[in-house]
């Protein structure tokens, strides 16, 4: 498994303290939090990749999840702190395969990994499309800059760009 210094150099992309309303009769972080915990990253992560606020309002493109497979590894619970970092893994034309790790920053435990995969969109059509050469560029370069991590990304293979 994955050691949290290796998550280090990856992106920082969210971070929250956990409340009491994210908790749930069994006395942990329920699983729907999570999903939204990931999907708040996702947000940071398409800002990573120039897919910004701006981006959007102009109407030049969004994102689409098209698959998610998350991992519970760990609790979660109220009065602890998260931290979620991203791996992007690869891309086609018009889709991004990427991970998320999101790290117990309270008891130093990896709680969850997300793995997902992402369409490029023309929102005016609401269907996929390629991304624009600079989005490309951006995503093509973390990409190389992640595979020369020393460690392979725990993919589930189910997931396939």
């Amino acid at each position: 498994m994955v050691s949290l210094e290796q998550l280090e150099p990856l992106p920082l992309l969210y971070c929250e303290a956990i409340t009491e309303k994210y908790i749930d009769p069994n006395g942990h972080m329920n699983m729907r939090w999570y999903v939204t915990l990931l999907s708040e990253a996702s947000w940071a992560q398409y800002d990573l990749i120039g897919m910004n606020a701006e981006y959007f309002q102009t109407g030049q493109g969004g994102g689409f999840t098209l698959k998610i497979f998350i991992q519970f590894m760990a609790e979660v619970n109220a009065g602890e702190a998260i931290a979620i970092r991203s791996r992007l893994l690869g891309r086609s034309d018009k889709r991004l395969h990427y991970m998320m790790f999101m790290v117990n920053e309270t008891t130093g435990k990896l709680a969850c990994i997300g793995e997902g995969l992402d369409s490029h969109a023309d929102l005016a059509t609401r269907r996929t499309s390629p991304f624009p050469a600079q989005i490309a560029a951006r995503i093509d370069a973390l990409v190389a800059e992640h595979q020369r991590l020393d460690w392979d990304a725990p993919v589930c293979g189910a997931i396939h760009v």
